[in-house]
């Protein structure tokens, strides 16, 4: 079965068109080292919660926008050699602004356990 990346980020909602500008830099080079499909997605319907909520997981302030963004490998082998190429191609090291605040960003890998 595949492997999953997941991420959560709280993105200012000024910043949406840098967001996808961002996406569409990064994306090819995923899919360059192996990434089968990316896919980020903007808040629509992301309730506040008072216990746990995916705002208050990634600390959103107002004015900000929660995006959740998977990237499927093949396997979890392809993406740790994938993401190992990522991290070294010049994309990812060149002065590339991020739309939004990486500190406050939620990663994981996850395995896939079920697929329909």
């Amino acid at each position: 079965m595949t492997y999953i990346d997941g991420f959560v980020a709280a993105v200012p909602a000024e910043n949406k068109q840098a967001y996808i500008e961002h996406a569409r830099v990064t994306s090819p080079v995923f899919k360059k080292y192996g990434a089968l499909r990316i896919m980020d997605n903007w808040g629509d319907e992301v309730p506040d919660g008072e216990v746990t909520s995916f705002p208050l997981a990634v600390k959103a302030e107002p004015g900000e926008v929660t995006v959740f963004s998977w990237i499927e490998w093949p396997s979890k082998e392809a993406r740790d050699k994938g993401m190992e190429q990522c991290m070294a191609d010049p994309v990812f090291n060149s002065d590339l602004p991020m739309p939004f605040d990486g500190k406050r960003m939620l990663i994981g890998g996850f395995e896939n356990i079920f697929e329909e």
